[in-house]
């Protein structure tokens, strides 16, 4: 009698009858099917306990990237979190030339293939625009991800590949520019090849 309350033991116990044919090589709505058949894949997901449904597809044991910090507390409960000293390089100042270099990128990037490479100055401050949108992006990555109170050798060798890749960067586009047909060309150019 417990089988019968229990829809998965049922359905195990009672056969189903084969459909014929003709119903295989129709498709019927979902309007068509009672509301039971509908809603079954919800009920059984739900019955199913979530380890077992995340084991099923897991071959390796879940290994920490970095190992856990130590756990203990510096001060009591009642101590305040310690304020950063204000820095208006990487404050308010910061933000507000990010803002405006990504604002002057935009008509930057279209005024070229708007109108056709304008002159050598416009592709010039472009690529000078984009080196320096290039760098605070990925400093920002940086920032993020490589936190230096958890790995600070990491972050500061980041922050070195970083300055010496915009560095580079900077000098290829100058030598792009001064030497060959610009960036707005050689884009021009590609597209239209």
């Amino acid at each position: 009698m417990a089988s019968i309350m229990r829809p998965s033991l049922f359905r195990q116990a009672v056969p189903r009858p084969v459909a014929p044919q003709r119903m295989l090589s129709t498709v019927t709505s979902s309007v068509n099917r009672p509301l039971a058949q509908q809603l079954r894949p919800a009920f059984q997901r739900s019955a199913v306990p979530k380890a077992t449904r995340i084991a099923a597809f897991h071959a390796t044991q879940r290994n920490q990237i970095l190992p856990p910090l130590p756990q203990k507390i510096i001060g009591t409960a009642n101590d305040p979190v310690p304020v950063p000293e204000p820095s208006y390089t990487h404050g308010s100042y910061h933000w507000s030339f990010e803002r405006i270099v990504s604002a002057g990128l935009i008509p930057l990037t279209i005024a070229p293939f708007a109108a056709g490479s304008l002159n050598p100055v416009t592709d010039s401050i472009l690529c000078a625009l984009l080196v320096v949108h290039s760098h605070i992006g990925f400093e920002a990555c940086i920032v993020d991800y490589f936190p230096s109170k958890r790995v600070p050798k990491t972050r500061a060798a980041a922050n070195w590949a970083l300055r010496i890749g915009t560095v580079t960067l900077g000098v290829a586009l100058y030598s792009f520019e001064t030497n060959d047909v610009g960036i707005t060309e050689a884009v021009s150019r590609l597209w239209h090849a």
